[in-house]
């Protein structure tokens, strides 16, 4: 990614090496923001969902430390830029989320969380939430490298945040539904969240330019790699469809491909609109 000289963020709120109190555990990359559909339908935050244990809590030399920070507010700059402009020309203002960098634990409005409960966003407080160790699982543990597929994770968080403005997330809100409707809401939140990240990286590059030669493949691996069918496959070697929370990795390739191609917010529906070929 060309990122040489674009500005940081200053939402960025740095909490590593700090205590994050008693852990709830967490609930993998597959629960990354199943807690946010069942904050939003049971009113209860998502400690429940967030059980395996505690993250790597893996740590980095102060160099490589303030070139990921570094890199992450840029990341998260761009995506200020082009959320701004977008809402700006709907005739809406666009209120930044703050970013959390976190070691091992959390404790964010929604509940503790460990490492091990992957990136997430918080509703509650309209925050994301990221260990820094999680972008070397995920070009070591996911295999997909890369800049662009770390870009492409917080892109996807912020794409929930541009869903709580937008209201998607209180349209989900229904009390006593069962446990297979939820999670096929939980696979609608996901898969526009991944549109969304397509449609910040079609105007971050139409305005900045910021795709080098193979950054747009990177990105589609990471889509593919954090698939509910990819994930099940490698960690227990069967898929269980039934238990999806966040869409194959077809599915969630082919939204984010989507929201790249044609960069257009009003094709991102997908409670009703067909999956991408």
């Amino acid at each position: 990614m060309r990122l040489d000289g674009e500005r940081e963020s200053s939402h960025v709120e740095n909490r590593r090496g700090m205590s994050g109190g008693v852990m709830a555990g967490g609930g993998g990359i597959v629960a990354l923001v199943i807690g946010v559909v069942v904050y939003f339908i049971t009113g209860q935050p998502p400690q429940q969902m967030m059980n395996q244990g505690a993250g790597t809590g893996q740590r980095f030399d102060k160099a490589t430390e303030a070139r990921m920070t570094k890199f992450v507010s840029q990341v998260l700059a761009t995506t200020e830029d082009v959320w701004e402009e977008q809402f700006r020309q709907r005739g809406m203002t666009y209120r930044k989320p703050t970013l959390v960098l976190f070691t091992g634990q959390v404790s964010s409005a929604c509940g503790n969380a460990s490492a091990s409960s992957g990136p997430f966003y918080c509703p509650a407080d309209q925050k994301l939430y990221i260990d820094l160790a999680f972008f070397h699982e995920l070009e070591t543990r996911f295999k997909a490298p890369g800049d662009f597929a770390q870009a492409y994770v917080i892109a996807h968080e912020v794409g929930h945040h541009v869903q709580r403005l937008l209201g998607a997330m209180e349209k989900v809100h229904r009390r006593g539904i069962s446990k297979s409707e939820a999670n096929a809401l939980s696979i609608r939140l996901e898969l526009q969240a991944d549109f969304y990240a397509g449609v910040w990286a079609h105007h971050a590059q139409k305005r900045k330019k910021i795709l080098e030669p193979g950054d747009l493949e990177e990105g589609f691996r990471a889509a593919q790699a954090v698939g509910d069918d990819t994930i099940q496959k490698r960690s227990q070697g069967h898929v269980v469809p039934e238990s999806f929370t966040h869409g194959t990795a077809r599915q969630r390739m082919g939204w984010f491909k989507k929201g790249f191609q044609t960069g257009d917010m009003s094709l991102g529906d997908t409670f009703s609109m067909p999956d991408p070929n």
